[in-house]
């Protein structure tokens, strides 16, 4: 071949240096900014932790795979022939033999290289497996079977699987490369044209030995089996673990399997030193066969014959131990979770019900994920400001109670920039941050908005919106939510076009902080962009030139980016599943800081039930939320815990972890991994201000509730029959709820009526649990913010049981499930949703044609101990796109088989029979009856009585419509018709 010249050499050099650069390049600006990005938030530890670890993990696992590879392979050359014989001319061996002998070292120690380096790749990526190894805790429970304790599972066992896994590929590898070592080099041959075939010594006793490792690897994952028995999924369809035939049959084949292994490995050792083969031979035929035979056949003859016959009794002992494992790996056993049973069996008292303040007095009016246009219409300011299509739910107090308050923050929106926003300068330097903290009352609106062209009244009312009071000494002496810092630089919305900002250019400045106002500079931190050398790094990062061209950036410039606040917290933590719901609260020092839910996770914990996240997380609202939403990946885990509470600062991006759970050994594991990264629980404990706005996170939740459908039984035969099992509800506000309930009544679409169905179809219609404060299960005395779902009867719409979920610093965690006696039917929500929506004919009909309407969320509600109310708002809004805002219209109530619609909270409570103004005022509050205020009444504080008439008109006409549709009187519909019609335009009339 023609030798290339000096000039040919050095093209190739620089080719090959191009390409070597366009291929690591990349990473390594990747891993210089992360660096960066990991020490401006203080958790360098954590970058450099995950890193080392790799880099160990796969020079360990390279140099130990090319080392069992080399050997195999300098073994076989070693022992090759001293003279090979010849083929013959056509003999296509010997160029090959040639090309080796040349260059001996290469051709044994490159491929051992390369599978060396693939191995380390791969291995690197299990960085956490040796960490949780290293590291490990133990639980302090048994499994049931082999009573080793559950950290063994959860740490150690993976860690085995995954050290095998390597050394059984390695020998797999080595035993073909030492075969085509001694191939290539004469040391075996295959015979042909009346020439037996050949086998030296060497290759023999090579093989044998290299054949006999497998064997006894094979061995000791026969033993590794056993343990991942306790996760079997082979009755998954009724419950997960071990059952009958695993432990009497695939337990003792595993074993008998483990010894003919280490048998037939002894044969290839035998067949090593003796010279033969026929007895590897043999011992392969009979492990091959009796992995047939006792791995497959006897546990399936088994299972056919004598455990599916006799199934409800021979595998009670291991539901038990599912249902037993279950509840504990998912925290709804006894110690979390108690139950009221026979729940509404006695009739409620009526005087018990009116005197219920805590339930009463904070029924929510606002639908969370209905009123952000009315946020929007009022509060955007601008274009480029927005809020998320569904809004939070937290608490807060007023006049030294807790009342719950829809909130949002005032975000900047990337993708509502105007074509003339859209420049450099303006994307990325002017347009930084959004601005303001929404909160609105969420059990009052601003006067009754029973319009039908929705013009006025049924608004949330503000208690914190205007930028302008937030910096005034009245507001910072008077308002409930006292807001100091409003700027908004990192949340949701902001994220949602990943990009970056350019802030803290001092002399410089251009960031956009509302009209009329100062250019302002951003003075938290951030990667500075103060040098060449960053400069560069981002700009290759982004592939953005102007990061180096633009005189807008000086010395003191910073770039923010990766700005969603779960993103952050996810990457300082990559070993937390973080919640798909984040809110922003206000701190004690006037900062807004988003709150995140962070979970541990394993998915082998023995006996447990396998879940899959992203199916037990999604629901209507997850699917209608817009860009925003966050689904869970689609993985399936076997415990969960919510152990670290985490906040993200909106302003500064500071991320900060907090140990909410300090008797997780998961957590305990991590926080010896990472140590300083999550601040133990007497921190958390400290944070008052932090404890008071915690919630209890809807993902762990939805989790639970679908888990209590089955494991609430505690008889493993009633269990096995599922006689006894719930369902969730389908949301009763969508026209598919009904579908697969035998008892629901299917209600078609009413025209001018919108669902939120009809606005956004959703794939999964099951209900969303829901926020709000109620009096506390255990004291109705007590208000208690908490987390609630409705659960029926099993492919029925009665109501089976109530959930909920204790947010209060005090309670935190503790679930009360209140069942309902089995002996009689309840209605449930989407039957509840049918007579009020048939009650509401007549005002429906009226709306028709002249505005849209849209349900909110059907609130379930105990009140009195045994009574159950359901409030249901409908909204209204113009049919003109641009200015459409949903404004309370009225509320739907049922309660004791009788059912209401008004204006206000408190006229349709007495129309069911509940007098609000018999409640009892709050401790502490002055004065007595239910405040108006906190029923939905009209905000007035002073009485009008024209008002008052008005209201009472309407209430008149409603009672008046339901009767005549009731008695089929057409005559006498059309008469209370035109009298509603009446009532509503004199209530227009009235001044607001």
């Amino acid at each position: 071949m023609p030798a290339l010249t000096r000039r040919g050499r050095i093209m190739i050099g620089v080719g090959v240096a191009i390409l070597l650069l366009l291929l690591v390049g990349p990473r390594l600006v990747g891993i210089t900014t992360d660096w960066l990005w990991f020490s401006d938030l203080g958790y360098r530890s954590t970058y450099t932790t995950i890193f080392w670890t790799r880099i160990v993990v796969f020079l360990v696992v390279a140099l130990v795979v090319a080392a069992i590879i080399g050997a195999a392979i300098y073994a076989a050359y070693r022992s090759r022939p001293i003279v090979v014989s010849s083929l013959g001319p056509g003999d296509p061996l010997a160029n090959y033999r040639s090309a080796v002998s040349a260059r001996p070292r290469l051709f044994a120690f490159a491929p051992a290289v390369v599978f060396g380096v693939i191995a380390g790749l791969v291995a690197q990526a299990s960085w956490s497996t040796v960490q949780m190894f290293l590291h490990r805790e133990r639980f302090g429970v048994k499994d049931p079977q082999f009573g080793k304790d559950i950290g063994f599972y959860a740490f150690d066992l993976g860690f085995y699987r995954m050290v095998l896994s390597i050394l059984t590929m390695a020998v797999i590898i080595a035993f073909v490369a030492n075969l085509v070592t001694h191939y290539v080099f004469g040391g075996i041959r295959l015979g042909g044209n009346g020439t037996p075939g050949t086998l030296t010594s060497a290759a023999r006793i090579q093989l044998a030995v290299i054949a006999g490792t497998f064997l006894l690897l094979k061995a000791v994952g026969y033993w590794l089996d056993r343990y991942s028995l306790l996760s079997s999924g082979r009755r998954a369809e009724m419950f997960a673990g071990a059952g009958y035939t695993d432990i009497n049959a695939v337990l003792p084949s595993k074993l008998i399997l483990m010894a003919i292994a280490v048998i037939c490995a002894v044969a290839f050792f035998a067949g090593a030193v003796l010279r033969d083969l026929r007895i590897p031979a043999l011992a392969t035929a009979l492990m091959l066969l009796s992995s047939l035979i006792i791995g497959i056949g006897w546990p399936a003859v088994m299972e056919q014959f004598s455990v599916k016959p006799n199934a409800q009794q021979k595998e009670a002992e291991f539901i038990s131990r599912n249902i037993a494992a279950t509840r504990q790996a998912y925290g709804i056993d006894k110690a979390n979770v108690s139950y009221e049973h026979n729940w509404t069996s006695v009739p409620p008292v009526p005087e018990a019900v009116n005197s219920d303040t805590a339930t009463l007095s904070n029924i929510r009016l606002l639908d969370p994920n209905v009123v952000s246009p009315a946020f929007a219409q009022s509060n955007s300011l601008r274009n480029f400001y927005a809020f998320p299509k569904q809004l939070s739910v937290d608490r807060y107090k007023v006049d030294g109670q807790i009342r719950d308050f829809v909130v949002a923050v005032r975000e900047l929106d990337p993708s509502r920039l105007d074509d003339n926003q859209r420049d450099w300068i303006n994307r990325h330097t002017v347009y930084t941050h959004g601005n303001g903290f929404i909160a609105a009352q969420a059990n009052t609106v601003g006067s009754v908005g029973s319009t039908t062209d929705a013009d006025s009244g049924g608004l949330p009312v503000l208690r914190v919106s205007d930028l302008d009071t937030i910096g005034s000494p009245d507001y910072q002496r008077t308002a409930p939510i006292k807001v100091k810092q409003p700027r908004i630089y990192f949340g949701e919305l902001i994220a949602r076009n990943p990009d970056y900002a350019i802030v803290g250019t001092d002399g410089a400045a251009k960031e956009y902080d509302g009209e009329g106002r100062q250019k302002y500079t951003h003075t938290g931190t951030g990667v500075s962009l103060g040098n060449w050398f960053n400069r560069t790094l981002f700009a290759v990062k982004y592939a953005d030139r102007n990061l180096l061209l633009s005189s807008v950036i000086n010395k003191n410039s910073k770039i923010l980016y990766n700005r969603d606040p779960r993103d952050r917290v996810k990457s300082v933590a990559p070993w937390l599943t973080v919640d798909s719901k984040t809110y922003p609260a206000v701190m004690a020092d006037g900062s807004i800081k988003w709150i995140v839910d962070g979970y541990t996770t394993l998915d082998r914990y023995p006996y447990s039930q396998p879940t899959s996240l992203q199916s037990a997380t999604t629901d209507v609202r997850t699917l209608t939320a817009g860009q925003t939403a966050r689904v869970q990946l689609d993985r399936e885990v076997t415990y969960v815990r919510n152990s670290v509470k985490a906040t993200v600062d909106a302003y500064s991006g500071k991320v900060e972890l907090f140990q909410a759970d300090d008797k997780d050994p998961v957590l305990k594991t991590w926080m010896k991994v990472f140590p300083g990264t999550v601040k133990p629980r007497a921190e958390f404990d400290k944070r008052l201000d932090l404890r008071e706005h915690v919630r209890y996170p809807e993902d762990l939740f939805k989790i639970q509730r679908g888990l209590l459908l089955k494991y609430h039984v505690d008889d493993p035969k009633e269990f096995f029959s599922g006689s006894d099992f719930w369902s969730i509800p389908a949301d009763p506000t969508t026209d598919s709820a009904s579908a697969g309930s035998e008892s629901a009544t299917p209600t078609p679409p009413t025209p001018g009526v919108r669902t939120r169905s009809q606005v956004q179809p959703a794939q999964e219609d099951v209900q969303a649990p829901y926020y709000f404060t109620a009096a506390a299960p255990v004291d109705e005395r007590r208000p208690e913010f908490q987390l609630t779902t409705v659960l029926t009867v099993r492919k029925k719409s009665y109501l089976a049981a109530y959930v909920t979920a204790s947010s209060n610093p005090e309670t935190y965690g503790k679930l009360t499930v209140k069942v309902l006696p089995s002996n009689k039917q309840y209605i449930g929500p989407r039957q509840a949703q049918d007579r009020m929506k048939t009650a509401t004919t007549g005002v429906r009909k009226m709306l028709e044609g002249t505005v849209d309407s849209t349900y909110g969320n059907l609130l379930t509600l105990p009140v009195g101990k045994n009574g159950v109310l359901y409030v249901e708002p409908l909204y209204t809004q113009s049919k003109n796109a641009d200015s459409a805002v949903p404004k309370l219209f009225g509320l739907m109530v049922s309660y004791n088989d009788r059912v209401a619609f008004s204006p206000t909270l408190s006229g349709a409570l007495r129309q069911v029979g509940i007098n609000p103004e018999e409640v009892s005022a709050p401790e502490g509050t002055p004065g007595q009856g239910l405040p108006p205020v906190a029923v939905g009444a009209p905000a007035p504080t002073t009485p009008n009585a024209g008002r008052d008439d008005a209201v009472k008109g309407i209430n008149d006409a409603l009672d008046a419509l339901t009767s005549a549709q009731q008695s089929g009187n057409f005559k006498s519909y059309g008469e209370a018709l035109d009298r509603l019609k009446d009532a509503i335009a004199k209530y227009r009339s009235l001044p607001n």
